[in-house]
C-alpha cells in the first residue's frame, strides 16, 4: 500500500449499525473494483485510510477493513466469526491436542442464497487451507458478483435479508468481530435494551480486555492514526456500549479524532410504549455521554423526530424506499456517510478528523446534523450553476438527523461535499456574451460555484466545501431504490424511457451542519423526559441508571440545547 495514509479505525456497535456498516463496506469495495481504464481520475479518495494490508498464515496478501464490530449472539447468521481468510490458531491447537474432546454443536443457520452465489463465484477455503478466489486487475476487493446462469449482477431480495451479514460482501479480519454472548439478537428474552446494560458490558473484564486487545492490534500497526469513527446504535443498549467505548478511546488515545455516528432505524409504531420509551431514554443518554467523549456526534435517521411523537419518514424525490426495512434505510444512510466523510479520506489536502471537528463544534457545539441529496438532481443538459439556481433559497439537501424541517434555522458552521458530476458541467455552459442569470454563472471553477452558493445561503456560517469527480457506488447488493426518472449515471431525465434506472453510480451532495435546529430538538428531548413517570419504567432504571443520573442528564441536555440558540456566538 502507498505510504502516508492518515489511518482511521472504525468501531461498529449494534445491529442497525451492522446494516449501515455492511452497505458502507460494500460501497468501499465497489470503489476498489473500479476498472483501471476508467475515465474518472484515480486517487481522489485514499482507501488505505479505511483498509489495511495484511497476509494470511499461508502467505496470501489480504486487504480488509480496519474494523472492530460488536453485536449480539445470533446476529452473524452463517457468517463465521473468525472469517474465512485466516486459519484460526486456536483451531490448529485443538487439532494438535491428542486428548479426549467433547464437541457441542449448534444448529447451523441456512446460508443466504445471495451469499451461496457469492461463495460459488469467489471460491471457498480449500482442504489445503488456501482461500481460492478469482484474481482482479487491481488486486483489491472482490470480483463482480455474477454467475454463468445470471450474467447480470445478483441482487438480494428484501425477503432474503434477516441480518446485516446476509449481504456483506467483503472479507473481514479475524480480529474484527467481537460477539456479546450474554445477550440475544433474536427472541423476547435476553435482549440488550437499556443504556445501563450497555455500559455494564464494557465494565466486564471479559469484554473490556477483548476490545482493548483488538484496539492495540490495529492502532499499533498504523503509521499515522488520525482517529476513530464510531457507528453506534442509539435506540437500544448499544447506546451505552458506544458511550463506554468513546470514553475508553478518549482516555487511551488523547489527541486523536473521535467522530460518532449515532444510528436510529426508521419510524416506529405507537403500539409499543416500552420500546418507544426505552428508545427515547437511550437516545438522550447516548447523545449526552457520547458528546462528552467524542470530538463530534451526529445522529442519523430517516425518521422525522427523535422524540416520542412519530413523524413521517423523510422523502427523497427520486428514491422509492420502505422505511420499515433496515436493508433500505441503512443503504441510504451509508450513502450519505460515504459522502460526508470524504474530507478526512482524501488523497491530497485531507482535512484531518480533529480539524473537521474543530471547525464544526466551536463554542461547545459538539452535536451536528447531517443532510444529503441522493442523488443530486442534475439534468443531462444542465450545469451546476443552473441546478443550484433552480433550488432558490431552499435547503439543497434532505435532513437526516431527525431534527425536523431545517428551513428558517441558522447554520453556525458547515462542511459540504458534492461528488459525481462531470467536470464539463461544473461551470456555466452559456454562450459567451449571454447575460448571466446569477453570480454562480460567473464562477470559473466548480469549487468556486459551490463555495459561492454556500456563502449566499448562509453568509455568516463557517463553511468548508469539497467537489469530487468520483461518484458514489450503488452496485448490488445495494437495493433497487431509484425511480425511473434517472439515467444510468443517476442524472434526472426530462423524458425517461420505460425501465430507466440508476446504474452503478450516482452524484451525491452531503452536508454536516452545526445548526440552531438542535436547540429545539435537544430542548424537546429534555421536555419529554421531564414528563416521564419513571416508576412505570423501573426496568430501565434497574439496568444500572439511577434517578440522580436522570437529573444530571436533563441538565446536560438543557446546556447542550442552549449552545444552539440562534444568535449565540455568531461573532466567534
Amino acid at each position: 500500500m502507498a505510504g502516508g495514509a492518515r489511518e482511521v479505525l472504525t468501531l461498529q456497535l449494534g445491529h442497525f449499525a451492522g446494516f449501515v456498516g455492511a452497505h458502507w463496506w460494500n460501497q468501499q469495495d465497489a470503489a476498489l473494483r473500479e476498472p483501471t481504464d476508467t475515465q474518472e481520475p484515480p486517487g481522489e479518495l485514499c482507501p488505505d485510510v479505511l483498509f489495511r494490508a495484511g497476509r494470511t498464515l499461508h502467505g496470501q496478501e489480504t486487504y480488509t477493513p480496519r474494523l472492530i464490530l460488536m453485536d449480539l449472539k445470533g446476529s452473524l447468521s452463517s457468517l463465521k466469526q473468525e472469517s474465512g481468510l485466516y486459519r484460526d490458531k486456536q483451531l490448529d491447537a485443538a487439532i494438535a491436542w491428542q486428548g479426549k474432546l467433547t464437541t457441542h454443536k449448534e444448529e447451523l443457520h441456512p446460508k443466504n442464497p445471495y451469499l451461496q452465489d457469492l461463495l460459488s463465484v469467489e471460491g471457498v477455503l480449500s482442504s489445503d487451507g488456501l482461500w481460492r478466489v478469482k484474481s482482479i486487475s487491481n488486486g483489491k476487493g472482490l470480483t463482480p458478483l455474477t454467475t454463468a446462469a445470471t450474467p447480470e449482477p445478483l441482487v438480494p431480495t428484501e425477503g432474503s435479508i434477516r441480518v446485516w451479514s446476509d449481504f456483506l460482501r467483503v472479507h473481514l479480519h479475524p480480529r474484527s468481530i467481537c460477539m456479546i454472548h450474554k445477550y440475544n439478537h433474536d427472541g423476547e428474552a435476553g435482549r440488550l435494551e437499556a443504556f445501563g446494560q450497555g455500559e455494564s458490558v464494557l465494565k466486564e473484564p471479559r469484554y473490556l480486555e477483548e476490545l482493548e486487545d483488538r484496539l492495540h492490534f490495529y492502532v499499533e500497526e498504523c503509521d499515522y492514526l488520525q482517529g476513530f469513527q464510531i457507528l453506534c446504535d442509539l435506540h437500544d443498549g448499544f447506546s451505552g456500549v458506544g458511550a463506554k467505548a468513546a470514553e475508553l478511546l478518549h482516555d487511551e488515545y488523547s489527541g486523536r479524532g473521535i467522530i460518532t455516528w449515532g444510528l436510529l432505524p426508521g419510524p416506529y409504531a405507537l403500539g409499543e410504549p416500552q420500546k418507544n420509551i426505552y428508545r427515547l431514554l437511550n437516545t438522550a443518554f447516548g447523545l449526552v455521554h457520547l458528546s462528552a467523549h467524542s470530538s463530534l456526534v451526529c445522529p442519523l435517521s430517516l425518521g422525522g423526530s427523535l422524540g416520542l411523537r412519530p413523524e413521517p419518514p423523510v422523502n427523497f424525490p427520486h428514491l422509492r424506499y420502505d422505511a420499515t426495512l433496515p436493508f433500505h434505510c441503512s443503504a441510504i444512510l451509508a450513502t450519505a456517510l460515504d459522502t460526508i466523510t470524504v474530507p478526512y479520506r482524501l488523497h491530497s489536502s485531507p482535512l484531518p478528523m480533529v480539524h473537521l471537528a474543530d471547525m464544526l463544534n466551536f463554542s461547545g457545539k459538539k452535536v451536528v446534523t447531517a443532510g444529503a441529496s441522493i442523488p443530486f438532481p442534475l439534468g443531462p443538459s444542465q450545469s451546476l450553476p443552473d441546478t443550484l439556481l433552480q433550488l432558490g433559497g431552499a435547503t439543497p439537501w434532505t435532513p437526516l438527523s431527525a431534527c425536523g424541517d431545517p428551513s428558517g434555522t441558522h447554520c453556525f458552521a458547515q462542511s459540504v461535499v458534492l461528488r459525481g458530476l462531470d467536470k464539463a458541467c461544473h461551470t456555466s455552459q452559456l454562450t459567451p456574451g449571454t447575460p448571466l442569470p446569477s453570480l454562480l454563472h460567473a464562477c470559473t471553477t466548480g469549487e468556486e460555484v459551490l463555495a459561492q452558493y454556500l456563502q449566499q445561503q448562509q453568509p455568516r456560517a463557517r463553511s468548508s466545501s469539497h467537489l469530487l469527480l468520483t461518484p458514489c457506488k450503488v452496485v448490488p447488493p445495494y437495493p433497487c431504490l431509484f425511480s425511473s426518472s434517472l439515467s444510468q449515471q443517476g442524472l434526472v431525465l426530462d423524458n425517461p424511457p420505460t425501465g430507466a434506472a440508476a446504474g452503478e453510480s450516482i452524484p451525491v451532495l452531503g452536508a454536516l451542519c452545526s445548526s440552531s435546529s438542535l436547540n429545539r430538538t435537544l430542548g424537546d428531548l429534555a421536555k419529554e423526559l421531564t414528563k416521564l413517570n419513571l416508576r412505570r419504567w423501573a426496568s430501565f432504571m434497574d439496568a444500572g441508571v439511577e434517578l440522580d443520573d436522570l437529573g444530571e442528564l436533563l441538565q446536560e441536555l438543557c446546556s447542550l440545547a442552549q449552545c444552539y440558540q440562534h444568535g449565540d456566538s455568531l461573532m466567534d
